[in-house]
């Protein structure tokens, strides 16, 4: 068994192209009022991150994206972006 390394993950949940995202839409309906006409497709989101033991980045990656699928979002309405990183690599 190769010895594990930390890695740092980060996934982002955001609603999949054509379901409607009440919140966002409500962001964008109310930047006018704090003079930030310019700000368009405004999408809400979620943003989740851990640390993973793995062997290397594509092992990292296959547990994470197992996590995020399984747990993080809703695969019926959302869709997940899995990033992998060296745990203690800049962001």
């Amino acid at each position: 068994m190769a010895p594990s390394q930390q890695f740092s993950v980060q996934v982002e949940v955001l609603l999949r192209d054509g379901i409607a995202d009440p919140q966002g839409a409500t962001i964008e309906r109310a930047l006018p009022a704090l003079g930030l006409d310019g700000v368009t497709a405004v999408r809400a989101g979620k943003s989740f991150r851990f640390d993973i033991a793995a062997s290397d980045d594509a092992d990292a990656l296959a547990q994470a994206t197992v996590v995020a699928d399984r747990l993080l979002a809703n695969p019926v309405i959302e869709e997940s972006v899995v990033t992998v990183r060296p745990a203690g690599s800049p962001a």
